[in-house]
């Protein structure tokens, strides 16, 4: 018996990227060839384009193909910095290494200032605005990069909120919406910022795939260089058959997105009750407890009577069950998780869902953790 419960770090390719997939495998032209061949390899790749933006309601130009989240974040913030002029970043320490460890890299370059948060891992938007009034009075460039969904605990950033406080202030905003993409409805044009992110994997697309939204006008210069491809964009032939299931993938999803967000927020909210009923001692890391403020599909729990001793995770991993102890992207780290470390929480396990998973995966999960065998 085999039970996926870690959908937050890669989701099951779905039926209908592998079709699209296989289909793509016959166009073996290069998109950068005007023959005949390349010529059709070109098409499929403008039309994903095309279908994208327009589901995100932006232009195909604003939608540049990567390999994934990583590249699309790395490549916005260096950009800001090298290219763009932007003199002081503000970022969060519980963001995904693809942004924390780039401001790293950066922090010699430029002032990097993160933004307060509570016990609860919620960001202090009242300090960002006046930190970023102060910055418009000084005639300083900023930048603030926060993540929509964060990828270990679940909690929402009020987008709207900030893309008005970016534009009002006449900063930059760049988000790394991996975990929202596909999954809740983006409007770039409702809600401007300059940089956004988005990985295939996460909505049943395949792995090694995504793009990176870049507001038209931004004056940004290519991350990797060596051709034109991507309309000068980004070098590297283009991945045909990886934005054939990325396209598919998307469409699947935004096809049946509010009765996949209802599904997986019975199936959260069923999970929630199922582990406090289990275990009265049961604690919710971040906002993944708050069906209201989090991501439907993360949930972050702490019992202590199974987590000491830090074995669980393991023990359910011998039992068939698929979960995570923080965000897989690190899972080889030593130290833990710096999210929960961020939270100062003893630790935490991170079950993740998606239009797949059932109530009855959930019933054998916790019967399972009532159940666990002994350790000598």
């Amino acid at each position: 018996m085999s039970i996926y419960l870690d959908n937050a770090a890669t989701t099951p390719l779905c039926p209908e990227a592998k079709e699209a997939m296989v289909a793509a495998l016959e166009l073996f032209g290069n998109p950068s060839s005007t023959h005949a061949e390349g010529r059709k390899a070109k098409a499929l790749v403008e039309r994903v384009r095309k279908e994208l933006a327009a589901y995100l309601n932006c232009l195909p130009a604003e939608i540049i193909f990567t390999s994934g989240g990583t590249e699309a974040d790395n490549w916005a913030l260096q950009a800001s910095v090298d290219v763009l002029g932007v003199t002081k970043l503000y970022h969060s320490e519980l963001e995904h290494h693809a942004v924390t460890h780039m401001v790293e890299a950066l922090a010699p370059k430029i002032a990097c200032e993160p933004i307060p948060f509570n016990e609860h891992g919620d960001h202090d938007l009242d300090w960002l605005e006046s930190a970023l009034a102060a910055d418009a009075a000084s005639g300083r460039k900023a930048l603030v990069s926060l993540m929509h969904a964060n990828n270990e605990i679940g909690n929402l950033v009020d987008l709207a909120r900030l893309s008005a406080m970016t534009r009002a202030h006449g900063a930059m905003l760049h988000s790394d919406t991996v975990q929202t993409m596909a999954h809740l409805k983006l409007d770039f044009a409702a809600t401007p910022l300059e940089f956004a992110a988005c990985s295939a994997h996460k909505f049943h697309g395949p792995k090694g795939v995504g793009f990176a939204y870049v507001k038209q006008g931004t004056g940004i210069q290519p991350f990797i260089r060596g051709g034109a491809q991507e309309r000068g964009h980004r070098a590297g032939t283009e991945n045909v058959v990886g934005i054939a299931g990325l396209g598919a993938a998307f469409a699947a999803a935004m096809t049946n997105l509010e009765a996949d967000a209802d599904h997986m927020q019975r199936v959260k909210s069923h999970a929630i009750e199922k582990l406090r009923s289990a275990f009265p001692t049961v604690r919710f890391n971040g906002r993944s407890g708050d069906v209201d403020r989090s991501l439907f599909t993360v949930l972050n729990f702490y019992v202590p009577e199974l987590h000491e001793g830090g074995m669980l995770n393991f023990q359910l991993d011998l039992q068939g069950f698929c979960v995570s102890g923080g965000s897989a992207c690190s899972s080889g780290a030593v130290g833990g998780s710096h999210v929960l470390g961020g939270l100062k929480s003893p630790g935490g396990t991170r079950i993740s869902f998606s239009r797949m998973t059932t109530k009855a995966d959930i019933d054998a999960f916790v019967h399972a953790l009532q159940n666990l065998p002994k350790l000598d």
